[in-house]
């Protein structure tokens, strides 16, 4: 693009008229990333300059360069004539103008859904990506597990990508006119603006439960930050929101344009009735206002029946028939690292599963009560560097809703992995655990423990293949580790 149109009615300093005609290829914000003909914009961090960053952009290709100031002289670096440099009041507000113009709005030619909440975004992409795939509809997934674009798989790096990134993902869906995007939102997200500029055709709220206070500070604080989402939305288009939840009634009162409730336990949009769930699966029929659905799914637990509905008020919303909107439910039997099944013969079940949450430990523990009166054993750990106000509550939460429970590391970060252990202990009020710091070897423990017909939990790392430690990260896929050791066992 041609940098006299992109910066027209943006950038209102006069532009040398040597730079009037540079074809902009790139932007970026991120000067580790290669960027020929780029333009980029030198944002502040919490610990950094932008402007600390400049010489490496140019290197990296950047041929104009955005920074408050029109000094050329910098505490590292001089900024060549030959950059074009322009003196921009707030970068952070100019780079997401230019990206918008750079990038054509992309978010209007791509029908973008966003999810939102503390728990159930991932299993809920998983789910509209297979009813949209039963309706022969391409869509996108943006989420924890990875992206999911047009037949390319990207590593996640966060729930939600950047600002930057999520305009270039959507342009590039909207280049191969691929139809749907469906996007986990999370609260750093909204908070950061990374999900400013898209214009979501759909916004989907899940529940609201103790999580991120190390960031958010309080449960206001938290409910704030999802409210944003909803305070922001076109007025043509639609949310849809779980009725059960209490946080649930206040975002319906921000937000003045469609909204489709779905519940379990009171009168809503789409309503779920008949449940019967066992260890194989979960029949009951869900109950919309234009007809009556049976579905027979692999996925077990009240807190999957509300991911289902979510997934289907979306879909019908979306003019998407009851038929395909089944099928699609019916034909994805678990989502990676959420109540997944690990099945190498033995003669007990083992379930991996996200829960890292008090709220998700109690659903997952929950559901397995309610389908299985066998003995349950628990693995489970809390990260380091997030939320310590949780680690008691789960511990509570394992003590009172597992039979036992053996307490490990998480991704201990920088903290004494014992140290976020003893955390954890103070919620237990009888002795049914013990404390096994190795994972690997926790694990180990609790499938040795197991008779038939019962149950092994491994919670709060689910999908991830690594564990963070204090000095390095290392290699920990749990699915491979337990049928490796149950391959040894057999």
């Amino acid at each position: 693009m041609i940098l006299k149109d992109l910066l027209k009615d943006i950038y209102l300093k006069p532009l040398p008229r040597a730079c009037e005609g540079l074809v902009i290829e790139t932007i970026s914000c991120d000067s580790r990333l290669r960027q020929p003909q780029g333009l980029f914009v030198a944002l502040d961090g919490f610990q950094f300059k932008g402007e600390d960053f400049i010489q490496q952009a140019i290197v990296q290709g950047a041929v104009v360069v955005a920074k408050k100031g029109s000094s050329r002289t910098l505490s590292n670096y001089t900024i060549a004539d030959s950059v074009c440099l322009l003196d921009v009041e707030d970068p952070k507000l100019f780079l997401r103008q230019i990206t918008l113009r750079f990038f054509d709005s992309p978010s209007r030619k791509v029908r973008t859904i966003g999810v939102t909440g503390t728990n159930g975004k991932t299993t809920i992409t998983y789910l509209l990506e297979s009813i949209l795939q039963a309706k022969s509809k391409a869509c996108a997934v943006i989420g924890t597990v990875n992206y999911r674009l047009a037949g390319q798989t990207l590593p996640s790096k966060n729930t939600t990508p950047g600002f930057l990134e999520n305009q270039s993902y959507l342009a590039h869906l909207a280049s191969l006119k691929i139809p749907y995007c469906v996007m986990e939102v999370s609260s750093h997200a909204l908070k950061q603006g990374r999900v400013d500029g898209i214009d979501f055709a759909c916004a989907i709220f899940t529940n609201l439960t103790q999580d991120h206070l190390d960031y958010h500070k309080d449960m206001e604080s938290y409910f704030k930050a999802k409210a944003i989402l909803f305070e922001n939305l076109s007025d043509y288009t639609s949310v849809v929101i779980n009725q059960d939840d209490p946080y649930g009634g206040r975002l319906m009162r921000l937000f003045k344009g469609e909204v489709i409730t779905y519940g379990i336990k009171t009168a809503s949009d789409v309503k779920a009735v008949g449940i019967k769930s066992s260890l194989n699966g979960t029949q009951m029929d869900i109950v919309f206002p234009t007809g009556k659905m049976a579905i027979n799914t692999r996925f077990i637990g009240e807190h999957n029946v509300y991911n289902i509905l979510a997934a289907c008020a979306c879909a019908w919303r979306e003019g998407i028939d009851l038929d395909r909107i089944r099928q699609g439910v019916e034909a994805l039997s678990c989502v990676p690292g959420r109540l997944e099944p690990v099945d190498a013969g033995q003669d007990y079940f083992v379930f991996i599963d996200y829960a890292h949450t008090e709220d998700g430990l109690v659903n997952v523990l929950k559901s397995l009560r309610t389908v299985s009166r066998n003995k349950i054993i628990l693995v489970f750990g809390c990260g380091g560097d997030r939320d310590r106000g949780k680690r008691p509550q789960m511990g509570r939460a394992a003590c009172t809703l597992a039979d036992y429970a053996i307490v490990t590391s998480d991704n201990p970060r920088s903290e004494d992995p014992m140290a976020i252990i003893d955390e954890i202990k103070a919620g237990f009020t009888r002795p049914n655990y013990e404390v096994i710091v190795d994972r690997k070897k926790a694990i180990a423990r609790a499938l040795e423990m197991a008779g038939a017909g019962q149950i092994v939990l491994i919670a709060g790392k689910g999908h991830e293949d690594c564990q963070i430690l204090k000095d390095r990260t290392i290699e920990f896929n749990e699915r491979k580790i337990i049928q490796e050791l149950l391959k040894t066992a057999s």
